[in-house]
């Protein structure tokens, strides 16, 4: 299994447009040793033709543009995507959709009831797209029953529920249901081999930690270091749980989850701006790598 990293920041990436905190002003000016990155999306395929996308983030065209065996090959109109799986109906998950609206044919979509229902009514980039080729709505079981999508050969996907925060146009904000947000066991059915990603996690809960503890990559969510990073900055006063991430440091933080564990990688994705890890020579950065934890980039490649 092929797995490829497309974009590993949060929402706004890496420099943010309009921001000015500290990391994004010294790698603007050349000072921060780090990368630029784009808004979370990653890419998988048990036999390198045919490639799922998680997540179609807003800087899309960038990422397609990054990656050949996702541009056009066979055909005048073409792409190497064969369906796309959303994991939350999240503006940074999903806006990209409307720049993939020129496909030769509905998209097949997989996502779980209550993210068709926001993409349907509060943010209805569905409706919108029904006014070109649309999209063949596929419901993601939240039983965790697992599911195979026919055009992903070689590949078994279960998708887990978790506690985490719905989109702010959704009529369930603050007051989650089962599917909001999911996390993803992603199997290649040959191998055995399997990763769990999950970019948006509130809370390690016990079955959550299963999955962890089962998976041969965690790809899981980045966000923040400290629940008060926001604030720190001067950006927010909403802390990172109100927004549905768990921090990594401290006492219950994902650092401390992801130590023990023995799967072989442990990986940090949707990294915001103003967290201090993107600074590869932050004594953060420096605990990741004593802990074995490591940070996705860009244009990053797991083979499982």
């Amino acid at each position: 299994m092929q797995v490829h990293v497309l974009g590993s920041g949060a929402g706004g990436g890496f420099p943010q447009w309009n921001c000015n905190c500290s990391n994004c002003r010294q790698l603007r000016d050349g000072t921060l040793n780090g990368s630029a990155r784009t808004q979370s999306s990653i890419t998988v395929s048990a036999n390198g033709t045919d490639w799922v996308l998680f997540n179609a983030s807003p800087d899309i065209r960038e990422q397609l543009a990054s990656f050949p065996p996702l541009q056009p090959g066979r055909a005048v109109r073409d792409t190497g995507i064969c369906a796309i799986v959303i994991v939350d109906a999240q503006i940074d998950h999903t806006t990209g959709l409307l720049v993939l609206r020129e496909h030769t044919e509905p998209w097949d979509v997989y996502c779980t009831r209550a993210v068709h229902e926001d993409l349907t009514t509060g943010f209805p980039i569905f409706n919108i797209l029904s006014h070109f080729q649309g999209v063949r709505w596929h419901e993601v079981p939240t039983d965790e029953t697992p599911f195979t999508i026919p055009k992903a050969e070689g590949l078994r996907f279960t998708a887990v529920p978790l506690r985490s925060e719905a989109p702010p146009y959704s009529p369930r904000r603050h007051r989650t249901v089962p599917g909001d947000n999911v996390g993803v066991r992603i199997e290649d059915v040959r191998s055995g081999r399997n990763l769990f990603y999950a970019p948006g996690l509130g809370e390690v809960e016990p079955r959550v930690l299963r999955y962890f503890e089962a998976a041969d990559c965690v790809l899981v969510d980045g966000t923040v270091w400290t629940d008060n990073e926001l604030a720190r900055e001067g950006i927010s006063d909403k802390r990172a749980q109100e927004m549905g991430h768990l921090n990594q440091s401290g006492e219950g933080g994902l650092v401390g989850v992801l130590r023990p564990l023995a799967c072989p990688r442990k990986i940090l994705i949707h990294i915001n701006n103003t967290n201090p890890i993107l600074d590869e020579d932050s004594p953060e950065r420096a605990a990741l790598a004593e802990a074995g934890i490591e940070v996705a980039h860009d244009g990053m490649d797991i083979t499982l």
